[in-house]
This record gives C-alpha cells, sequence and structure tokens, in this order.
C-alpha cells in the first residue's frame, strides 16, 4: 500500500459512552411512553359514553344519625329547584356565574388543564380529589356521576366533560349547570336562589348586585352563608363578592364605574325562609352544627345535600332529651331569659348533648356556641398557670377589697371582705382580689399565662383574648372569651387528666355504597397533654372544694365525685346608669350580664350559662330573688336536672388524687405584701379609712369563718385612688360589684 494512500484512510471508530446508549434507549422509551398515552387517550375517549343523567339525583338524601347509628337525628335534602330556559336567564346573570366559576368556559374544551395537573399531583399524592373544575365538569359531576372521591370517578369526570364540551353546545351546558347547582338556604338553580335570597321570582329582575351575590353563594353556600353572623364570613362573602365583580368588568358586562358603586355594598336580602321543618326545633341546632362541620371536614354541598351520605354524629339520643328536659326548668319570670348548655366526654371532644335554644326556625342564634364572658369561670385557667408556676393551693393571698393592680382598682362580690386566704380558699369561695393578686403580683406574665392555660385546656385562640394578654381583669374574664360549649371541652381536659381532644360533632361518614368516608379516629389521633396529670389532678381537687364548701355546694345534691367552678358576669355600676330603663328591678351594684355553672365527673363535663334579652347583654338580676343571678343559682339547678338524669344508670367514678404533701396544709398566718408593687404617689387621707370588719350577715354560700391573719400597713394607708371615667374596665371607687367577676 502507497504512502498516500495510507495518508487518505479514514480513521479508525470510536465506541460510544455507555451512558450515551443509556440516554438513547432512555429517549427512545420515553417517545414509545407518550405514544402509548396518547393512544390510550383516544381509546379510552372513543369509547368512553355519555351516561343518562342520574334518575336518583332527585332522591339522594344525605340522613343523619345520633351516636348509636339508628335513631334519626334529620336529613340534608331539599330540592327547590324552577327550571327556565337559558334564554330567560339575561347575560348578566349568566356571566356573573361565569366570572365566578370559569372564566374560560365559551372557550375551553370542557376540562381545566391546569384543573387536571393539580388533579395528577393529588392522585400521585394520594391526596383528596378536589378543586380545578371547570362549570362543564361540576355539571357531570352533578348530572351524570356519583358524589364518590375515587381516581376512577375522577377521570370519568374529566372523560366525559371533555366530550360533552365537543358534542354539547355550551349554552345547552350552562342552562343545565345554571337550572341543577346549589346556592344554598334550600334553593337549586337560579330561578329558587333568586326567590330565595331576594324575592325576586324570574331571573330576568335579578339585579346585577344580586346576580353577583348569588354568583359568590353558589362557590360554597356553607363558607359564604349570608345568614351567619361571624364577621369572618361576611369578610369571606364581601371578597369573593368584589372578585366576581372584577370578573364581571373584564369580560365587558359591566364598566369599571358600576364595579366601583356596586362593590361599595351588598345588595339588601329579603326575609330568609324557612330551611325547612326538618330544622324546626332545638335539635335544628344540632343538625346545622353538623352540617358546617362536614363542611370543615372537606365534604362540598353537593356531598352533604346530594351525596346519599350516612352521617352518624356524637350526640347521644337519650342525653339529648335529658337536655331539652331540664332547658325548661327556668324561673317563672323568663321572657327574654336565654339558656345555653352543653355536654362533653372527656377524653374524646365528642359534643354529647347541647340545647342552642326553643326553635332553630325562629332564631339561628346558638346560644351554646356564641362567645359570652366566662367571669370566674376563668379562674381555673388561673389556677392551672399558677400551679404550673410551682404555686401552691395553700399560698396566701390578699381576700379583702378592693385591690389596687397597676394603677386601677378591683373588688370583690358585693365588696365582701375575707381577709388572707389561701388559693384553695379562694378558689372555693371565688375570691376575685385573692386572684387579682395572684396573677398580677406573684405569678410571672400572669395574664398571659392565664390565656395561655385556657387555650391549652381547649378554649379557642381569638383576637379577643390576645389582646387581653397583658390586661388585669383576664383572670374574671370580662370579654367574650368562650361559649358553653368551649367551657364544657376546656374543663373536661381537667377531667381527662390533662389530656385535651379537640371538640367535634361528627362520628362517622359513610358513601352510598357504605364505606367509610371519614371518621373521628383523625380527631382521636389528635389528642395531647394539654397539662400533666398532677396539675390537673391538683386542679380536680381545688374544684371539688368548690362543690363541697364553697359557691357550688348545690351540686352535692348529684351524690358522686364532681367538680366545677361558678362564674358571673356584669356591666357598667346602676349608679352611672340610673336613667336607663333596662336595669330596672336591678339591685344593688353593676348587672349580672352572664351567669354560669361549669360542672363535671370523670364521666362527663356540662356547662350552662344564663343570659337574657335579644343579644344576651341584658340584665340578668330582675330574674333572681337572691342578691345577683348568681351561677350557684339557676345555673348549677339546670346542670343538676340534666347531670341527674343523663348520668342515672352511668357506674360511678372517682377524681384520682394529688399527691398527699401537695394537698397538706401549709399556709402561713401572715399575707406579705409584694415588694415589687410600690405604694402609689398620691398623699392619704387627713383621717385614714377604719378597716372594713367582716359583715354580719355573710352572703350566699360565704362561710362564716374567716382567717385570723393581719396585713401589716394595709388596713391604715390605703391611698385615695381618683374615680376612674364612667365606662372604662372597671368599677367607680366604692362600687359594691365588680365587671366580670364574682360567683
Amino acid at each position: 500500500m502507497s504512502e498516500a494512500r495510507r495518508k487518505a484512510a479514514p480513521p479508525p471508530r470510536r465506541k460510544k459512552h455507555w451512558a450515551v446508549r443509556v440516554l438513547g434507549w432512555l429517549a427512545a422509551l420515553a417517545f414509545l411512553g407518550i405514544i402509548g398515552s396518547v393512544a390510550a387517550f383516544f381509546v379510552v375517549y372513543q369509547t368512553t359514553k355519555i351516561p343518562d343523567p342520574n334518575k336518583e339525583f332527585a332522591t339522594n338524601t344525605t340522613t343523619v344519625t345520633y351516636a348509636d347509628g339508628r335513631n334519626p337525628l334529620g336529613t340534608f335534602y331539599e330540592q327547590n329547584r324552577h327550571t327556565v330556559p337559558l334564554a330567560q336567564i339575561p347575560k348578566h346573570v349568566q356571566d356573573s356565574v361565569i366570572a365566578a366559576e370559569d372564566r374560560t368556559f365559551w372557550t375551553n374544551p370542557g376540562i381545566s388543564p391546569s384543573g387536571m395537573v393539580r388533579a395528577a399531583v393529588n392522585i400521585a399524592r394520594g391526596e383528596q380529589l378536589q378543586g380545578g373544575s371547570t362549570i362543564t365538569q361540576q355539571y357531570v359531576k352533578i348530572m351524570y356521576l356519583t358524589q364518590e372521591r375515587t381516581v376512577s370517578r375522577k377521570f370519568k369526570e374529566l372523560f366525559i366533560a371533555t366530550k360533552l364540551g365537543r358534542q354539547q353546545d355550551k349554552s345547552k351546558t350552562l342552562e343545565g349547570y345554571m337550572n341543577t347547582i346549589y346556592f344554598g338556604q334550600g334553593a337549586y338553580g337560579i330561578a329558587a336562589a333568586g326567590d330565595t335570597y331576594f324575592g325576586v321570582k324570574d331571573p330576568k329582575d335579578l339585579s346585577v348586585p344580586q346576580a353577583a351575590l348569588l354568583a359568590t353563594v353558589l362557590n360554597n353556600p356553607t363558607l359564604f352563608d349570608v345568614t351567619d353572623t361571624d364577621p369572618r364570613t361576611k369578610a369571606r362573602i364581601i371578597e369573593r363578592y368584589k372578585y366576581v365583580l372584577d370578573g364581571m368588568q373584564q369580560m365587558g358586562t359591566i364598566t369599571q364605574a358600576q364595579e366601583t358603586q356596586y362593590a361599595n355594598r351588598l345588595p339588601s336580602l329579603a326575609k330568609m325562609k324557612k330551611k325547612s321543618s326538618r330544622y324546626a326545633g332545638p335539635n335544628g341546632f344540632l343538625l346545622d352544627m353538623a352540617r358546617k362541620e362536614l363542611a370543615q371536614r372537606g365534604f362540598d354541598e353537593d356531598e352533604i345535600t346530594g351525596g346519599g351520605l350516612k352521617v352518624t354524629t356524637t350526640f347521644n339520643a337519650t342525653q339529648q332529651l335529658k337536655m331539652l328536659d331540664a332547658a325548661k326548668e327556668q324561673p317563672k319570670k323568663n321572657a327574654g331569659l336565654h339558656v345555653g348548655m352543653a355536654a362533653v366526654q372527656p377524653g374524646t371532644g365528642r359534643l354529647l348533648a347541647m340545647y342552642g335554644g326553643p326553635d332553630f326556625l325562629k332564631s339561628q342564634l346558638n346560644w351554646a356556641t356564641t362567645k359570652a364572658r366566662p367571669g370566674s369561670s376563668f379562674k381555673p385557667f388561673a389556677l392551672a398557670a399558677a400551679l404550673q408556676q410551682g404555686k401552691s393551693l395553700w399560698d396566701v393571698y390578699q381576700g379583702d377589697s378592693p385591690i389596687v393592680v397597676q394603677g386601677q382598682k378591683f373588688g370583690n362580690e358585693l365588696s365582701t371582705d375575707y381577709g388572707d386566704v389561701t388559693l384553695m380558699k379562694a378558689t372555693e369561695q371565688s375570691i376575685n382580689t385573692a386572684f387579682y393578686d395572684l396573677v398580677d403580683n406573684d405569678m410571672e406574665d400572669g395574664p398571659s399565662k392565664v390565656v395561655d392555660a385556657a387555650e391549652a385546656a381547649g378554649i379557642p385562640a381569638s383576637k379577643t383574648l390576645e389582646k387581653d394578654r397583658q390586661a388585669p381583669a383576664t383572670v374574671l374574664g370580662p370579654d367574650a372569651y368562650a361559649s358553653p360549649v368551649d367551657m364544657a371541652n376546656a374543663y373536661a381536659t381537667f377531667a381527662a387528666e390533662g389530656k385535651f381532644t379537640p371538640l367535634h360533632v361528627i362520628k362517622e361518614v359513610r358513601g352510598p355504597d357504605g364505606k367509610v368516608l371519614w371518621s373521628d379516629a383523625t380527631v382521636l389521633k389528635q389528642q395531647k397533654q394539654a397539662f400533666t396529670p398532677e396539675i390537673a389532678n391538683l386542679v380536680n381537687y381545688a374544684l371539688q372544694n368548690v362543690v363541697e364548701k364553697g359557691t357550688g355546694e348545690g351540686a352535692k345534691d348529684l351524690d358522686r365525685a364532681v367538680a366545677g367552678k361558678t362564674g358571673t358576669a356584669g356591666g357598667v355600676a346602676v349608679e352611672d346608669r340610673k336613667e336607663n330603663e333596662a336595669c330596672d328591678g336591678c339591685k344593688n351594684g353593676s348587672a349580672t350580664l352572664t351567669s354560669w355553672w361549669t360542672g363535671y365527673t370523670p364521666e362527663e363535663s356540662t356547662s350552662v350559662l344564663y343570659r337574657a334579652g335579644a343579644t344576651g347583654e341584658s340584665d340578668l338580676d330582675p330574674y333572681s330573688d337572691d342578691p345577683a343571678f348568681f351561677g350557684g343559682n339557676w345555673p348549677l339547678k339546670t346542670w343538676l336536672a340534666f347531670m341527674k338524669s343523663a348520668l342515672d344508670g352511668v357506674p360511678e367514678s372517682e377524681f384520682n388524687e394529688p399527691d398527699k404533701e401537695q394537698i397538706k396544709d401549709t399556709s402561713t398566718p401572715t399575707y406579705t405584701p409584694p415588694p415589687s408593687t410600690p405604694p402609689p404617689s398620691t398623699p392619704p387621707p387627713s383621717t385614714p379609712p377604719p378597716s372594713t370588719p367582716p359583715p354580719s350577715t355573710p352572703p350566699p354560700n360565704t362561710p362564716t369563718g374567716k382567717p385570723t391573719k393581719t396585713k401589716p400597713t394595709q388596713t391604715t394607708t390605703t391611698p385615695v385612688i381618683p374615680t376612674l371615667p364612667t365606662g372604662g374596665p372597671t368599677q367607680p371607687t366604692d362600687t359594691p360589684r365588680t365587671p366580670g367577676g364574682g360567683q
């Protein structure tokens, strides 16, 4: 071979790197996978048939039972529908729904690609299938499929929606949707909704704001319930209402000026028609509470009202009847008087019985779930917080009235002086000044720790509680902190040796096929140790003494181990509003606005609250023969009437006793003022006021014996405290009673 030919020969071939070959194979496999997926999609698409409309949709009722799963509580099923052709539905009404639910409705293929991606991600993660549905998909789910939450049902929805989007005129789909979708308040379809919410029987007469509000509600009639008085619900409604108007403006349905005009206020509602006779009476409150919790658990309105669910609640049928009977035992003069009651099972968070009012249809204001001033019912949380800081039941505090805290004067009920008292005695007799002394002078960051303990026990966190973290009066619950439902569950935490379990009313939910869709096993797993058993046992011990020889002695008639606490909360002083007719008949001192007894056994915790007036802010004292409407009177009587019958036949059990060393009286004979509290700079009066002698006639539930301890310097050098402005958080000087406190 010549030299020239050798030079022209091609170089030897180099072998490809193994990684390049692997990538090539993977690319080929991916391409084949895509081709296969596309082919599978078209095969499934071609073989998918649009089924007949659901004939059973009109009868797919959700049933609700008591905890036994047999006794019926009610049903969630009403289809108030008046079908109208799309041609009779004005464009602005159509556009309001499109702006709210599917702004690409006229151009999309019946499905939302982003919604499909979200569904796929949820499927991959094993999460709940939800969100991203177009109007076509929602219509398909209602009219052609079941409400079950399965992967197969979701994919059926996607394929049927895609096919329907190609084969059926969009106007026909929109017409079907607007005549079947649920708007809340028992109204199915736009015509029934207009009549229910605004008294407008024909959709053509709906205004733009009315149409926008209806479109707002249909997204989630429970979340956007216009009858809900909760400010948070109203805020959600306004936010979404503005979102709908914004969409209508972007679609050209309304002008920018109209959007601005309409966004300023919601349209006025007509007087709401009765939801259903199924909600009549006191048990309507139970149904309403169960329905709201179903929505919180992730069940949408279609499932709740048309999904054929089998819902088992936590309510005990027998106990509910007993509670209704007990609620009837009220003072003879009871016009304008309201009672709220709730019973909770310790350790489970299950609401066993509830009384929110006599008739849900006449008033949806639930007195068992509406927050109120707890008054002295809040003291057990202060007790628990103090014990957590190492305080003892036998530490001694100031029991005389008044006491000056942070420059403000606070007193006991009826201005009673008790001398120097132990924390145990202060709890038994509900002595306000001793608890002020404890929380504000002897505890580190006392008011805030009281709030922490209350929330740990089960009182829901709120802005009201948060703003009072530094307030001296927090220990006496002066603001609307809690409802009877909240208090019953919080005291149940002590009964369960410090274990908190979230309150709930749904025990189990099954689908039409009997498959369990949800159970409260998930709630029971959320149980946590809010307080150590040692702390809880000490609180139980102290609150048993409230029954044995304190303000709750009437509870001894239950004749079994019982603990509890009274509570009253007052308003402004009578002398500061003597022209107010609402105070006619008031006793001396401030009006009683709330009166509580929350008592519990190891088996059950029950809270009873009395209020008066349309809003619950009227004076209770005219309804009582005592100096005031104390918690140890009617609230305790009503509680006893329920608990005696509710626990009849239930085996008795005892509270676990604390360590003997912790309940051994180690109190010292003399109260020592806290060194951290300097004397006020105001000069003392020229003639020192004499020390206040014990009352010759003790107030109700007050023992005649008092500690013989003395307080050096405090009986003769009390400074003059300037009178506080009327309407402030405390009483003017020498007012006999203290707002937010007492028995």
